[in-house]
């Protein structure tokens, strides 16, 4: 093959690459065809000229790639989920709402400063109503600010009193920043006994439950407050009652 088609033939292998992604096969190919710097600048500039003039297909090779990383996010969640499926599902440390041993469950990922998260808190406590054969588990990764740990650890610390759920809708619904004063106000109001809580925030036990809580959502891919998990699906962000009630029949159905 003289220089002139093996620049053409490198040109467009490049130009291909760029839009379906470089593969093995195409480093072997790449390897093989070596050139010498004057050859390889002909090549770079016949690769701009073609990419100026069709400028759509770097989009092309974008939502390739978009594609490709969210199959790729798609497959590590589900092989987590199957690896890990008690950490998720039935771990004992997570508080949880609704029947305990059901075999629906929706867990939650959230975080108290998080404005989506408080947004659905209503939707999350109507559904448990609404199906009393549902189990709600609740996975404090507080990401946002320093203070979001802060109330995760009191509304951890208000499970030992048997008042977790109680505290998170206290958090939940709270308008306003969050520090100890307030935190342990909020406790009161719930009926709790604050110098306990107080000490229980800083137990192994609350350590233990945020840093297992943070490996498993950074093991799933979960970037974000809130995000949702049941059966094999992992929903990110924030949605309504009627489509977690939707989530919630479509799992019973397959139980």
């Amino acid at each position: 093959m003289d220089f002139r088609w093996r620049r053409l033939a490198a040109a467009v292998a490049f130009v291909g690459a760029m839009v379906a992604g470089i593969g093995p096969g195409d480093r072997a190919v790449a390897q093989e065809m070596r050139f010498d710097s004057g050859e390889r600048a002909e090549i770079e500039d016949i690769v701009r000229n073609y990419l100026l003039e069709n400028p759509e297909i770097i989009m092309e090779a974008v939502a390739v790639l978009r594609a490709r990383e969210e199959r790729a996010t798609d497959e590590r969640q589900q092989s987590t989920l199957a690896e890990r499926r008690s950490e998720v599902f039935d771990s004992p440390t997570s508080p949880s709402i609704g029947d305990p041993d059901s075999d629906i469950v929706l867990v939650e990922f959230f975080d108290y400063n998080c404005g989506y998260c408080k947004r659905v808190v209503g939707h999350v406590f109507a559904l448990a109503e609404d199906n009393p054969d549902l189990r709600i588990v609740f996975k404090e990764f507080p990401i946002l600010a320093q203070s979001s740990e802060l109330a995760a650890r009191a509304a951890l610390a208000a499970a030992n009193q048997g008042l977790y759920a109680e505290m998170h809708n206290a958090l939940m619904t709270h308008r306003g920043g969050y520090d100890e004063a307030t935190i342990l106000d909020l406790a009161e109001e719930i009926g709790a006994d604050a110098a306990q809580l107080r000490a229980d925030m800083d137990s192994d036990a609350v350590d233990a439950e945020i840093a297992a809580t943070a490996d498993l959502a950074i093991a799933l891919g979960i970037r974000g407050t809130p995000a949702f998990i049941i059966g094999d699906m992992v929903i990110p962000g924030a949605v309504d009652l009627e489509t977690l009630q939707d989530l919630v029949d479509r799992e019973r159905d397959r139980s």
